[in-house]
């Protein structure tokens, strides 16, 4: 093992090179290069083998990252996809939009020794794509099929991946989603810098060559009822995620060209997909020539500021309440949106939002941060007589999402939910209050990772097996009496 692994003492940390910023805030897609093989091998040759692996302890799908690291060292490419892929159903994604600097990387032992992490994302990046590359990612063929069907309500992760799951053990899949797209926040919700479309689309058809049938533009509650849905299905599983943009209430909120985060990267996204866009096609909902104004700190905030810079915005502002240390998203995408001409403009909150029918500026308050609140974070706090303005033709409210009140939507007022709107289960079973009704992903546990809406996918699919088993199991018992 010495031979091939714990080089970090004699080889530093190298990421694959991005592409110089003039060249990457013209285009949408990916800034990172790809590795070449041998960056790819001697980068994981950095890999300290631990005894207690702190990377695959962190990571929410327990990826067996020293073993990957180990094999793709060792030049047996094919393998570390097996190992990789065997605990994630998609780490081509999950390689390129994985916040790894506060998961794997940022608990990578060497990195705390001050040798600098494993580029563990780019390495799995590189991994997945050379296995497509190759031909090595083949639909699996079902060995036994069984005579029951799931239907699963949502095709964003959490709901692709339990149907994988399902189905490599023989049941019948069908996925509903109300857009025309299967893949939710990956295909509507993330640009095209971190994730190119075709990765998704990619992943999606490799499903439906395995045998999962998607029934898009169908709309719970309008095209099909969810009673319909159960009544068709043996077994049903929610994985919505959660679309409902949280809103601040503020003088001059009702101005025209203030929009919550997911329209405008919904629209940049089906622009850059080919669709026609007439809100986009208008300028209601395109940041060229404008002045772009972006409240909030996450990961979709960063998204919606880089959007902005590549739809050649005349100024871009990020708004967020607390310094940069305490960012909630990526520092990574952060450090990104700075190095492409975002400016931020921290322990800043808006006031009030100022026009004549549509935005034309914002009135803004400083912020100190007081005493720790019970979360352990320090409180934000106003500073008297601070505030000052900023023009801005569109703003982007990027504050975070809340479930849709779904007993509503699909009218089943009998659904049990938590005093937040998301869906209540039993932590054991992952069923809800409805016999053999399912709920895994956003929905349940808040707006969260994408590759822990992975996990909840993969765990409620044993789950769901475990469930139709019994009812086999019961169902002969009866025919036997």
């Amino acid at each position: 093992m010495t031979e091939k692994m714990l080089k970090f003492v004699k080889l530093d940390q190298e990421t694959p090179k991005k592409r110089v910023v003039g060249e990457r805030v013209s285009d949408f897609d990916e800034i990172y290069n790809e590795y070449i093989s041998k960056k790819a091998t001697e980068q994981s040759s950095r890999c300290s083998q631990c005894g207690v692996p702190f990377c695959q302890v962190h990571c929410p799908v327990s990826n067996n990252i020293p073993d990957w690291l180990k094999l793709t060292a060792e030049g047996r490419l094919q393998e570390a996809y097996e190992i990789s892929q065997s605990t994630n159903n998609m780490p081509e994604v999950c390689g390129r939009i994985c916040p790894q600097d506060r998961l794997c990387e940022g608990n990578c032992v060497i990195e705390q020794s001050g040798h600098g992490t494993v580029t563990i994302g780019s390495i799995e990046k590189y991994i997945t794509d050379t296995a497509w590359e190759k031909g090595w990612v083949k639909p699996f063929k079902v060995k036994n099929e069984i005579n029951l069907s799931i239907g699963i309500i949502g095709a964003g992760p959490a709901g692709l991946a339990s149907a994988e799951e399902l189905r490599k053990l023989g049941y019948k899949v069908t996925i509903y989603d109300r857009y025309d797209r299967p893949g939710g926040l990956l295909i509507y919700g993330i640009p095209n810098f971190k994730l190119e479309k075709f990765v998704v689309e990619r992943r999606t058809e490799y499903l439906k060559k395995c045998g999962i049938k998607f029934k898009l533009n169908c709309d719970i509650g309008k095209n099909i009822t969810f009673d319909e849905i159960r009544k068709n299905h043996d077994a049903v599983l929610i994985a919505t995620g959660v679309y409902k943009p949280r809103e601040i209430n503020l003088p001059g909120d009702n101005l025209k060209n203030i929009f919550p985060a997911m329209e405008f990267l919904t629209a940049s996204n089906r622009k850059g997909l080919g669709d026609k866009v007439s809100r986009f096609d208008s300028g209601e909902l395109n940041a060229e020539n404008k002045d772009i104004v972006v409240i909030g700190g996450g990961d979709t905030a960063m998204d919606c500021v880089r959007t902005a810079i590549r739809q050649k915005a005349k100024s871009v502002k990020c708004l967020y309440r607390r310094d940069k240390e305490n960012m909630p998203g990526s520092a990574r995408e952060v450090n990104n949106a700075e190095e492409e001409g975002v400016e931020f403009l921290w322990l800043s909150t808006p006031k009030k939002f100022i026009g004549n029918g549509k935005i034309e500026k914002i009135q803004v308050d400083k912020i100190k941060l007081g005493e720790p609140d019970e979360t352990g974070r320090r409180k934000p706090e106003i500073l008297k007589n601070s505030d000052f303005e900023l023009n801005a033709d569109i703003v982007i409210k990027s504050l975070g999402f809340d479930p849709e009140d779904l007993p509503t939507l699909f009218n089943i007022k009998e659904l049990a939910v938590s005093r937040w709107g998301t869906i209540k289960i039993d932590l054991n079973t992952m069923e809800t209050n409805l016999k053999g009704v399912f709920a895994a992903g956003d929905i349940v546990r808040g707006a969260s990772l994408v590759v822990w809406a992975i996990r909840d996918g993969r765990d409620v699919a044993v789950q769901i097996d475990k469930f139709l088993k019994n009812k086999i199991k019961q169902n002969n018992k009866i025919i036997a009496a």
